[in-house]
């Protein structure tokens, strides 16, 4: 989507993935008590990290309180902001641009920093197609290499290596210089050395995330996607629009909602929803209320709102009812207990076990298993 400086959506959870686990005994599972109508998911269950668009620098981390006390008191546990595309120098991000992000980051253990970075500069310029395909052919053969370096290795020394990187987003329509359609091989072989580059950097932990706009747009997202090694998380920016359209068809539409969950799942990824709101129909309440129902289903590793005019919920004051849709839905969830060094609710080298809503609140929490039991332990020297 096309923004003035920057474009918009946040919010996210922290992924925890398992090393390798051998021998894990099968035992009958107990006759399960009838589930109550709505059950009450135990503070031990991890609650959901919910978020908002709400500026690209210092004054969005400053709204993010404000917007966690309109919701009661519901914890916004991801940061998430974009890289000015108009200069490499910008994409290279700039410190002072950084700094109040990695601190909030930096504050609370179980937060996430999200990141859309550009893939060339003058990024909403118009560029021609025939000059977007000569750049991603110079890209692809490592001309703009040097920009990335430098970005991964501020984004280490500002303390937050493990940076959700949504690199080069809604590549698949016609508004960015970065778009694929020009020249797909070019764009998946740049994109591959780019986080390449990246991962290169010495402490970096980075998650890449591709994320297309919702549906066809000016090519297929799948001609697109670069491959599972280069990928971390397949996101979707997935507005209420076109005009007229309902979001059951938005659900079923050529490379829609569904396609989304489907594709990420047979390539074993999680996905995200780093861009969502309301768009060409209005005060839509239905889409609000379907759209959140929709993530809580697929449990995406993180979503993030759109807040402004006309996307938003809080910041606008133009959509009341989709706006008292969402704070109703969102408002005093639990908090999620930061965890501590060698807490027993967490033990270090463990990974929590996705078992769905329901059987985590029979069994009162999420279980997880220990992965470093095959760690050889050297015994104590005399």
């Amino acid at each position: 989507m096309r923004l003035a400086f920057v474009a918009a959506g946040i919010i996210a959870v922290t992924a925890v993935t398992a090393g390798p686990v051998h021998a894990v005994a099968r035992i009958p599972a107990p006759e399960p008590p009838p589930a109550p109508a709505v059950p009450k998911v135990p503070e031990s269950v991890q609650a959901p990290a919910i978020g908002a668009y709400l500026d690209y620098g210092p004054d969005g981390v400053d709204r993010m309180t404000d917007l966690s006390k309109w919701l009661d008191g519901t914890e916004l546990r991801v940061g998430h902001t974009y890289l000015p595309g108009d200069r490499w120098s910008n994409i290279e991000g700039a410190p002072r641009f950084l700094e109040s992000w990695a601190a909030w980051r930096k504050a609370k253990d179980d937060r996430m920093f999200v990141l859309n970075v550009p893939m060339m500069e003058r990024n909403e310029d118009g560029v021609d197609d025939w000059e977007v395909r000569g750049l991603l052919r110079r890209g692809a053969a490592g001309a703009f290499d040097e920009h990335y370096r430098v970005l991964a290795e501020r984004l280490v020394g500002l303390g937050v290596p493990d940076t959700v990187i949504v690199l080069g987003w809604e590549m698949n329509g016609t508004t960015y210089t970065h778009r694929c359609g020009p020249d797909p091989d070019s764009w998946k072989a740049y994109w591959k050395r780019i986080v390449k580059t990246m991962r290169a950097v010495p402490g970096q932990k980075f998650a890449f995330d591709f994320a297309p706009s919702r549906g066809r747009d000016a090519i297929p997202w799948p001609e697109c996607y670069p491959g599972d090694e280069s990928v971390d998380i397949i996101g979707m920016d997935s507005y209420d629009q076109p005009r007229g359209m309902t979001f059951d068809e938005q659900v079923r539409e050529e490379y829609g909602l569904q396609h989304h969950v489907d594709f990420a799942k047979a390539h074993g990824k999680p996905v995200s929803y780093p861009e969502w709101g309301l768009f060409r129909n209005g005060d839509n309440d239905e889409y609000m209320r379907r759209m959140l129902k929709w993530m809580g289903e697929h449990k995406p590793l993180y979503n993030t709102v759109t807040d402004y005019c006309p996307h938003g919920v809080w910041q606008c004051k133009d959509n009341p009812k989709a706006t008292k849709v969402y704070r109703e839905a969102l408002s005093g969830l639990p908090v999620n207990p930061t965890p501590k060094p060698n807490d027993p609710a967490r033990p270090p080298h463990c990974s929590p076990l996705d078992l769905g809503d329901w059987v985590e609140y029979w069994l009162g929490g999420k279980l997880c298993l220990r992965f470093d039991w095959w760690e050889r332990k050297e015994p104590p020297r005399a």
